[in-house]
């Protein structure tokens, strides 16, 4: 048992090295011009869901605290990113959706960060080693997602 325990921290301390050096190093790129990382974020975010999600929906996909990814919002509706809509099933709720300009700022800067993200990850990865890389991030969102009801 400890063997494995100890073998699960050293991984997950591998895992949060990778992902806080290569979130340096995308950020470093010079692809963000018409929005920040985090807004890239919440765009994309947006964009891979079939409709309008309600804030607290996207804030559970999001790597923000519910006042900032407010905030945000609101700076993204402002630059006519998002748009606001009374949800008809809870008038007292809004649903957020990218407008057709937040669209293509969010295809523009996805298009400039998958090739840095495929530059980034096959210059140390082999094919075999990517396609693991896959399945076992997709089993721990797997097992995240079942034990928080996604």
């Amino acid at each position: 048992m400890a063997g494995t325990r100890h073998l699960a921290n050293g991984a997950w301390e591998a895992l949060l090295s990778a992902h806080a050096g290569l979130i340096r190093e995308f950020a470093a790129e010079p692809i963000w011009q018409d929005a920040s990382m985090r807004e890239y974020d919440v765009l994309y975010t947006l964009s891979k869901c079939e409709g309008p999600l309600r804030l607290g929906e996207l804030n559970r996909n999001v790597l923000l605290s519910q006042p900032a990814l407010s905030r945000m919002v609101d700076r993204l509706v402002e630059r006519g990113l998002i748009e606001r809509k009374a949800d008809p099933a809870d008038r007292r709720g809004v649903l957020l959706s990218l407008t057709e300009a937040g669209r293509e700022v969010q295809r523009e800067i996805g298009r400039r960060h998958a090739r840095s993200v495929a530059r980034a990850l096959t210059a140390d990865l082999s094919p075999a080693e990517l396609g693991e890389l896959e399945i076992i991030c997709r089993k721990l969102v797997s097992r995240s997602a079942a034990n928080h009801g996604k």
